[in-house]
């Protein structure tokens, strides 16, 4: 395989750990836990348990003992091979593509309140959608071509202004509760989780909400002290992250009402709510951070995704031209423009044919399906990799416990996952059609795969 081509590296550990914020922490998945009630915190729970403390371990093991550009592709191609290393690679980069989208409705949706929360009607309106979807990723885009030296500001910035709202949000929840004008989530009967399908498919999502752990190690030829530095990273960021949603749910559920909570702008309809109770006006406020924290987000998204084809492209199982760097700004620049490409094309598509609440669900869903495919590989390569003791000759983590204790997180890990996988194809009852939806989110996913495995075939016999 062909090295890939060397990035500067000006990541440190504060870059990191911010970029693990703002990449994974998203309020809006707040409001899917919201919309399950109560028991939400024992999902939560779950959620913790069963994927993200797995993921976490199965992160920090490989990024010490493969710490290099590309990062989750790298780890199942040495385990597996160019074959199943291109399918997680391929599938980690294209849900992006319609990652972004999702992402951008539910800034978008929250942007308008900036203005006012008059023209919080706005929200709704696909022509608004359009352009405020083409002129934030693009603007994100161009600054993560002139450089993670600039782009990572933007990344670092939407972390700041995603603490400012959960900081607002906790507080909030705390004061409405104290004063006797919020309500109480924690009662033994609402704790107690509610089984019907459409709670047990939005677990997915929590878990989902979870992910991303491995992100920033995609950059880790950009990383100062790779083998140091990313490991801390995930230990100081992961905890900060499962707590902030668990404390973060509990408040949202404190200050809002029982019922109408939209999926888009609930965030900050519930801190308007809670600060109507309180005698304060929030929403201009918190729609603005919520838009720096969107914007930090899709620049995070696209730094770490696009540096996926850069090394495939580099390795030629797609075409060379993505493994370029930038003359002037040592950056993957064919990459992320063909990224934000392909996402200007899923925008556009999304502007069509549903509901805006609908279609963020489809496009959720459909990224769910397709992200969490590498998830499967990243818990079957820790076991492989683990078992080779295969490293790059540096400093490793290693699980404690040997062999049996890898054994155990990779299938929790392993587990969780593919149930989550199924779990996303149940429809929610916003579907105007569940089998039309079904078919749009599984088949959503199953062409974006098979178009990813007509390039790999092409290249092969090229190569070949």
């Amino acid at each position: 395989m062909s090295q890939p081509a060397k990035l500067p590296r000006v990541m440190g550990l504060r870059d990191l750990v911010l970029l693990h914020i703002v990449a994974i922490i998203g309020l809006r998945w707040l409001l899917t836990a919201s919309s399950i009630g109560s028991s939400s915190i024992i999902l939560w729970l779950l959620a913790v348990l069963l994927f993200f403390i797995p993921q976490g371990l199965a992160v920090l093991e490989l990024s010490s003992r493969l710490p290099e550009e590309g990062g989750i592709y790298v780890w199942t191609r040495e385990a597996f091979g160019p074959l199943h290393g291109f399918i997680c690679g391929w599938a980690y980069w294209v849900n992006n593509l319609i990652y972004y989208p999702s992402l951008i409705v539910f800034t978008a949706g929250n942007a308008v309140f900036i203005l006012g929360r008059q023209y919080a009607g706005l929200a709704d309106n696909a022509l608004y959608q359009l352009i405020f979807a083409l002129c934030v990723l693009w603007l994100a885009l161009g600054l993560n071509i002139i450089g993670l030296r600039t782009g990572r500001w933007v990344q670092n910035t939407g972390a700041t202004a995603n603490w400012l709202v959960v900081v607002m949000i906790i507080i909030l929840g705390a004061a409405a509760w104290s004063l006797g004008v919020g309500r109480n989530p924690l009662t033994v009967g609402e704790l107690l989780p509610r089984l019907g399908h459409e709670n047990i498919g939005l677990w997915s999502s929590l878990c989902f909400a979870l992910a991303g752990l491995e992100l920033a190690v995609i950059m880790g030829g950009e990383v100062r002290d790779p083998e140091r530095t990313l490991p801390r990273s995930i230990l100081i960021a992961a905890p900060l992250i499962a707590g902030t949603y668990i404390i973060c749910t509990l408040a949202v559920m404190a200050t809002f009402p029982d019922s109408g909570v939209d999926i888009v702008t609930g965030v900050v309809e519930a801190v308007a709510h809670a600060g109507d109770l309180l005698g304060v006006s929030l929403s201009r406020l918190a729609g603005l951070l919520l838009v720096l924290t969107g914007l930090g987000g899709i620049g995070a998204w696209l730094a770490g995704s696009a540096r996926i084809p850069f090394v495939i492209g580099i390795d030629r199982y797609l075409p060379p031209v993505l493994g370029r760097v930038h003359p002037r700004w040592q950056t993957p620049h064919v990459a992320l423009i063909v990224q934000g490409v392909g996402a200007t094309v899923f925008i556009l598509l999304g502007a069509l044919g549903s509901s805006v609440e609908e279609a963020y669900l489809v496009l959720v869903d459909t990224t769910l399906i397709v992200y969490f495919i590498p998830y499967l590989y990243l818990f079957l390569s820790l076991a492989v990799l683990r078992r080779r003791n295969v490293s790059s000759g540096g400093r490793v983590f290693a699980i404690p416990g040997g062999m049996g204790v890898v054994y155990l997180v990779a299938i929790a890990g392993f587990a969780t996952t593919a149930v989550s996988i199924i779990l996303a194809t149940i429809p929610t009852e916003i579907a105007t059609s569940p089998l039309w939806f079904v078919l749009k989110v599984i088949g959503g996913a199953v062409g974006l795969l098979v178009v990813g495995l007509l390039f790999y075939f092409k290249s092969t016999r090229q190569t070949g």
